[in-house]
């Protein structure tokens, strides 16, 4: 036989075409001991469903949203391509399909989220990289479409997220170097209109109080999340009368910058000046030399995501669900007692 056809299976069965139909699409009114036999079949004969055929008769569009956050490396972000692997993976053990649209702007972004909201050409949306006092999360909101963010904002009360407690894995990384015997520790964040970048500052912070360390100004830098910004960061600590020993970075790729900064000023990095970063990309195990960061299960936060995205458009209620997850330590080469 060919392609089998719903014609062909439900011949195949001595059973309508509209009963095999609502079988396969687990209807309600279709006995568990029908349904079965029909699935069994359509598994040994072959039988591949027509997608746009079942999602008429579901009367749901099955596949959901995600907008590329504005950047300046939009889809060369190694962070972002793990979370989409991990994504598409959940989506397509349901035969979902992923639309991702590329914002330019801030505005756009929006913009897009709404248009994508009004199109009714996806069910869901995921957003990412969520603000201290986020709009996107405002206006989802207010809509009537399911949505799940990666990432919390200050309010993460009503609506579904995923994130990773940023304060303590940054409270970690400073309690490790102190350990380690680092007494001058500094940190290259990121612009804490990102929740994510307030929190590991403050868990900066936190990590110097417990540790007996007085907060230095000049220790404490801003940047862009790229590797050039980590290197013009790095290049301003190296400067100071009393450079630091130790320096966390919001990102992985802000630490790699910091790296070549130390290499150009003739140091080792894990040697002279230890380095901890934050993702735990993969370029971060082929660097020199191989980075240690707070790792965040990027891949597995893309299919928990999928998961619970379609968990509430089946009717999960958003504000349940929430989870917090803990990054881990993962030490390489950079990380190391001060000389």
């Amino acid at each position: 036989m060919g392609v089998v056809k719903l014609k062909n299976l439900s011949q195949h069965l001595g059973l309508t075409e509209g009963t095999v139909s609502r079988a396969l699409n687990d209807y309600p009114d279709i006995s568990e001991k029908t349904r079965k036999r029909v699935q069994l079949a359509a598994r040994e004969l072959g039988y591949k469903p027509n997608s746009n055929a079942r999602r008429l008769a579901k009367g749901i569009t099955e596949c959901i949203g995600y907008v590329l956050p504005a950047s300046e490396s939009h889809l060369s972000d190694p962070f972002l391509g793990e979370l989409l692997d991990g994504l598409t993976d959940a989506l397509s053990k349901r035969n979902w399909d992923l639309t991702v649209a590329v914002a330019r702007s801030s505005d756009s972004e929006l913009d897009i989220i709404d248009r994508l909201t009004r199109s009714g050409r996806v069910s869901g949306l995921i957003v990412s990289r969520t603000h201290t006092e986020d709009t996107r999360i405002d206006f989802l909101k207010k809509s009537n479409i399911p949505f799940v963010s990666h990432g919390r904002t200050a309010d993460p009360a009503g609506f579904a997220w995923l994130d990773v407690d940023n304060e303590q894995a940054f409270f970690d990384a400073v309690t490790h170097l102190h350990a380690l015997g680092h007494r001058r520790i500094a940190h290259i964040g990121g612009q804490e209109t990102f929740n994510f970048a307030r929190l590991r500052r403050h868990g900066y912070c936190k990590g110097l109080e417990a540790c007996g360390l007085t907060y230095r100004t000049d220790y404490d830098l801003s940047s862009e999340m790229n590797d050039h910004a980590g290197f013009e960061a790095m290049q301003r600590l190296l400067t100071l009368d009393e450079p630091p020993t130790a320096v966390a970075c919001v990102t992985d790729m802000v630490a790699l910058g910091a790296m070549r900064a130390i290499r150009d000023a003739g140091m080792e990095p894990g040697r002279e000046i230890s380095v901890i970063g934050y993702d735990g990309i993969p370029v971060g195990q082929h660097s020199n030399p191989p980075l240690t960061t707070m790792a965040q299960p990027l891949t597995r936060a893309g299919r928990r995501l999928g998961d619970m995205l379609l968990a509430v458009i089946d009717g999960q209620a958003p504000g349940e669900t929430q989870e917090l997850w803990r990054a881990e330590l993962v030490r390489r080469q950079t990380d190391g007692p001060p000389v």
